[in-house]
C-alpha cells in the first residue's frame, strides 16, 4: 500500500477505486459491460453502505466473487446485496424494487450466522475478479463463459487486483475465493504468476449452494462461518 493511501479511509478507499473503473475490455458481440456504479442511485446506496460500515483504518481480508449480478451488486452497488437485504440488514433504505436475488439470501445468512452486518463487514471486504458485471441478451454472463471475453478481460481483472491491494488495507497472506470451480482455477493460474496472496482459500459459490444443495444450506453456512473465522 502507498503512502498516499495509508491516509484515505478503508470506505474512501474502496469508492475511489470503484468510482474510477475504466475498463478497456474489447467485447464479443452482443456482450454489454454492467456498471452499477454510472448509476447515480447505484452509486449513492454504495456510498451509504461503504460510509457507514468501511469508514475507518482496519484492515479486511478480501473475499472475491465472480463478477457482479443483475439483481444483487448490479443494482445495489453492494457485492451480494439486493436491495432486500440493503435495508433489512444493512439497514439502508432504498427506493428499488424488492427482488430476492439468490446469492444474496446465502451470503446474508453467512453474515447473520457470523454476528451480523457490522461484525461481519468489520473483518472481511467482499470484491470480485471483475468489479464489473456482463450481460449477454439480457441475461448475465460469467467473465469465464466466453473464451474471447475470458482472453480480453484477463488484464483488466489483474489491474484491479493490483488497484485495490494498493489502496485497501488487507493482508497478502490469504483470501477467500467464491467458486471452487472455474472460478477458482482462473483465479490459482493469476496468483501463481502475479504472487499478489500466499494463500487463496475457495469457498463453495452461493449461487451453486442455494440452486443444487439449498436442503444443506445451514450446513454450508456452517463451513463458511469455519473458515472466515480460522482465518481470523
Amino acid at each position: 500500500m502507498n503512502a498516499a493511501a495509508q491516509k484515505l479511509t478503508q470506505s474512501n478507499a474502496i469508492l475511489d477505486f470503484y468510482k474510477n473503473l475504466s475498463p478497456n475490455v474489447k467485447l464479443p458481440a452482443g456482450v454489454a459491460i454492467m456498471n452499477p456504479f454510472a448509476d447515480a442511485g447505484s452509486w449513492q446506496l454504495a456510498e451509504t453502505f461503504y460510509h457507514k460500515f468501511y469508514n475507518d483504518h482496519h484492515e479486511r481480508k478480501f473475499i472475491f466473487g465472480i463478477n457482479p449480478g443483475r439483481f444483487g451488486g448490479g443494482v445495489t452497488g453492494v457485492p451480494f446485496t439486493d436491495p432486500i437485504r440493503l435495508k433489512e440488514v444493512c439497514g439502508i433504505d432504498n427506493d428499488l424494487p424488492k427482488k430476492a436475488e439468490l446469492s444474496s439470501h446465502f451470503i446474508y445468512a453467512v453474515v447473520e450466522a457470523y454476528g451480523g452486518a457490522k461484525a461481519f463487514y468489520y473483518d472481511f471486504y467482499i470484491t470480485a475478479l471483475s468489479p464489473l458485471g456482463f450481460t449477454k441478451n439480457g441475461v448475465n454472463l460469467n467473465y469465464y463463459d466466453d473464451k474471447e471475453l475470458l482472453k480480453n478481460s484477463e488484464p483488466y481483472i489483474i489491474q484491479c487486483i493490483n488497484e485495490q491491494l494498493n489502496t485497501i488495507a488487507t493482508t497478502r497472506e490469504i483470501c477467500f475465493c467464491l467458486g471452487e470451480g472455474t472460478n477458482y482455477k482462473i483465479f490459482q493460474k493469476i496468483n501463481a504468476k502475479h504472487g499478489f496472496f500466499k494463500e487463496i482459500i475457495p469457498l463453495p459459490h452461493p449461487r451453486w449452494v442455494m440452486q443444487y444443495r439449498r436442503k444443506k444450506i445451514s450446513e454450508f453456512v456452517d463451513l463458511y462461518v469455519a473458515k472466515l473465522r480460522k482465518s481470523l
